[in-house]
């Protein structure tokens, strides 16, 4: 499954979701949208914005749900 998190350097809710994909051994791609404007433009079209935003598969959120990780994971 591939997941995208659009985040931001000093983003504490991207940071917490970082560490809850690691801990389920989760592949993620971060896309910087302070380093690609286009992100940032993608993340409004979305709907969002509070990042992180995650992208997985056909679904996406923003903010630190580890909730949803956890679905994912299973």
């Amino acid at each position: 499954m591939f997941i995208k998190i659009y985040s931001s350097p000093d983003c504490m809710q991207c940071h917490a979701t970082y560490r809850a994909l690691d801990k389920q051994g989760l592949d993620y791609t971060v896309v910087d949208i302070s380093e690609e404007p286009e992100a940032a433009d993608t993340v409004r079209q979305l709907g969002y914005r509070q990042l992180p935003v995650v992208v997985a598969a056909d679904e996406h959120w923003s903010g630190f749900r580890p909730e949803r990780i956890r679905q994912l994971a299973s």
